[in-house]
């Protein structure tokens, strides 16, 4: 069953990453765990972070939700275990890039993304779904992004690591505002409805949808020029602006009685709370660490759970409801998020900071396994396929 759908697969291999990843560097920095590393160490988690865990969690989705926007039938079997493959070679090489020569490291990491990328036009170009090829786009440019981070790497340009993390995490938050600017409003009114309220309190607009698409995007140019923080803050107070009155319309608090609505809305005001941050970096004097563990580890650490919650029960034929014991998912990683940016604001709470932050983070994602394995790798209760 693991095969007969992406999400089945990649949802799992996410939550799994994403606490081995942090378990992992824990032990490295506070054990001395020896790891065979050939980069940089901070960057290296940074990079398995940005381009390891993310992808794998927007894989899941993508591959999922382009079945229902174009009717094409899903990636399965071998082809997907393919992809799989893919994704796993990538991590496996980046773990042992200390053992391996670094232009292999990169040109074996390098490979996933723009594979599925090419997947993933494929269909939405053959079903006519043009509206969605910006996500193609954006997968297109992260691959730019770990191209700079691996050149960093090897030494040949010495700003690219850093300038590839910085604009990751740029598209990964435009990623994250397009899917949940869709998904957000749109479960918001449906469970709305389906409890007699009315769903229109929930408000959309298209232009706030296609300002707070182009606030984040206008980031990505102006990140590339470094000698000027002055213009990102700017930018970024102007994309927390647009985002946070967009989050304001959807109305989150009239469905805060359902976690699975609620945890999407807390997890888009992680992505204004980011942006704030960004924003008051040059003029507070703070580090970028601050902004940006509060998009990674706070946004984009709930907005992953979140979906793949959502999405392993919608998508399986059972109840539309968070299974028992779940809702710690939902505490340990908001836990996470908050400490992680606490840590990087006092560096004097670094060190149990850091841990508290990575015990929660890594009991979160372990919690996903263990209440959804059995929902991820059992047939569909309804009895469809998929």
């Amino acid at each position: 069953m693991l095969l007969a759908y992406a999400f089945r697969p990649f949802f799992l291999l996410t939550a799994l990453y994403a606490a081995s990843l942090v378990a992992a560097w824990t032990a490295f920095l506070f054990g001395g765990l020896p790891l065979p590393l050939g980069v940089n160490p901070v960057q290296w988690h940074a990079h398995e972070l940005l381009f390891g865990m993310m992808p794998a969690a927007i894989a899941g989705f993508l591959l999922t939700a382009m079945c229902n926007w174009t009717g094409a039938p899903p990636l399965k079997g071998g082809g997907l275990l393919a992809l799989i493959l893919l994704w796993t070679a990538g991590r496996v090489a980046m773990w042992l890039s200390g053992w391996l020569p670094l232009w292999l490291v990169a040109a074996i990491d390098l490979a996933f993304l723009p594979a599925m990328a090419a997947y993933v036009a494929q269909v939405l170009l053959r079903h006519g779904n043009y509206r969605n090829l910006v996500l193609v786009a954006l997968l297109s440019l992260l691959t730019g992004a770990n191209l700079a981070m691996h050149l960093g790497f090897s030494g040949i340009w010495l700003i690219g690591g850093r300038l590839g993390e910085v604009l990751a995490l740029d598209l990964i938050a435009t990623i994250m505002v397009v899917i949940g600017g869709r998904i957000t409003p749109a479960f918001t009114a449906n469970w709305l409805r389906m409890r007699g309220k009315d769903p229109t309190q929930v408000r959309r607009s298209e232009a706030l949808d296609r300002a707070a698409f182009w606030s984040m995007v206008a980031m990505v140019p102006v990140d590339l020029a470094m000698p000027f923080p002055v213009l990102a803050s700017l930018m970024a107070l102007f994309a927390a602006l647009v985002n946070g009155w967009r989050l304001h319309a959807w109305r989150g608090w009239k469905a805060s009685g359902e976690p699975l609505i609620w945890i999407l809305h807390f997890a888009m005001a992680w992505i204004v709370v980011a942006l704030l941050l960004k924003a008051m970096t040059p003029w507070l004097a703070l580090s970028p660490s601050v902004w940006m563990h509060a998009m990674g580890a706070g946004a984009g650490g709930t907005l992953i759970l979140g979906v793949m919650t959502r999405v392993a029960v919608g998508h399986t034929g059972r109840p539309m409801r968070l299974p028992r014991l779940a809702i710690w998912i939902y505490i340990a990683v908001i836990t996470a998020g908050a400490v992680r940016v606490i840590a990087a604001f006092v560096p004097q709470l670094a060190y149990p900071a850091l841990t508290v932050s990575a015990v929660a983070w890594v009991v979160a994602f372990l919690l996903f396994v263990l209440i959804y394995w059995p929902i991820l790798s059992r047939p569909r209760a309804d009895g469809r396929p998929g």
